[in-house]
């Protein structure tokens, strides 16, 4: 039985083997990817951006297409629209074929006839959008402006596709345990193949620093004040912030602006004032302030 159940075995892998070595002929549905596009025309396909190609090849590869999770993308000339409205793909089998696996070959592609709608090509200037992800290490921040160059790009496609696009978004810049200043290039991500962008990467430059923390007195203002002679208790609150050290002088009492509103106690009968910050210096933190609330008295 052993040995009857082991030659079994031995020629199901042999049948196996020949079998999936035949050729065969098989279906795949491929993502398209436009490229050499019309210069001079702005095109918006008319079809759904997946072919269905009839493909031979070997059994191995019609078993292993079978196990892709996502769709194969395979290039496509729009080098004919220059001249007309439409392409066909049996034009560029040859080409097509480059792409493929070694040993496979197409053998139809459904729809075989790719048409597109034209307009007026037009370009516009649009600013560009910083997407970002820090993390610095323990103390550190960004210290001042971050800058872009360029911080605008300009963009050609069809008036419609641009009618609506107010910035143009980077890729995703991830960076962690930031712990100097970033200097680096970034490109964009595409939200269509109509659509062309120069230049096709910025540069982006971030300030970072050590941050550290600093206690300043501020005196307390009042707005809306009718008139009336009032005093605050206590007139001065401490305030206690982390600002680079780089600005660490730059950051005095002229950078704030700390005042409670006396409309606090005529409308909604306060005993207590609140203290709001008006002004307060960029690229800073507060810690705390103290007191948070003030006492008030009013002299007839």
């Amino acid at each position: 039985m052993s040995v009857f159940l082991t030659s079994l075995i031995i020629a199901i892998i042999a049948w196996l083997f020949f079998a999936l070595s035949n050729r065969y002929e098989y279906k795949m549905d491929i993502r398209v990817n436009y490229i050499n596009p019309p210069v001079h025309k702005a095109y918006h396909p008319l079809h759904d951006d997946t072919l269905a190609l009839s493909i031979e090849g070997t059994g191995w590869q019609l078993f292993f297409s079978r196990l892709r999770i996502s769709l194969t993308t395979i290039n496509v000339s729009l080098k004919e629209l220059e001249h007309k409205k439409y392409i066909t793909l049996s034009s560029q089998v040859n080409e097509l074929n480059r792409q493929l696996e070694s040993g496979q070959r197409i053998i139809r592609v459904f729809p075989d006839t790719l048409f597109f709608d034209f307009s007026e090509r037009v370009t516009k200037k649009v600013p560009v959008k910083l997407l970002y992800q820090f993390t610095f290490k323990r103390s550190f921040g960004i210290s001042g402006p971050m800058k872009i160059v360029p911080d605008s790009i300009m963009i050609a496609g069809a008036a419609a596709d641009l009618k609506n696009i107010k910035y143009w978004q980077t890729k995703n810049l991830v960076l962690s345990d930031i712990s100097s200043p970033i200097s680096t290039k970034v490109g964009f991500d595409a939200l269509s193949s109509n659509i062309d962008i120069v230049p096709q990467e910025v540069k982006v430059e971030v300030p970072v620093d050590e941050f550290t923390e600093k206690v300043i007195d501020l005196p307390v203002s009042i707005t809306n004040n009718k008139n009336k002679n009032i005093r605050i208790v206590p007139e001065k609150i401490k305030v206690t912030v982390l600002t680079a050290l780089s600005n660490y002088a730059k950051v005095e009492k002229d950078s704030f602006a700390v005042s409670v509103n006396f409309n606090d106690w005529i409308k909604r009968k306060y005993t207590q004032l609140p203290v709001v910050f008006t002004k307060f210096p960029a690229y800073s933190k507060l810690v705390k302030a103290e007191p948070q609330i003030v006492d008030f008295i009013i002299q007839e």
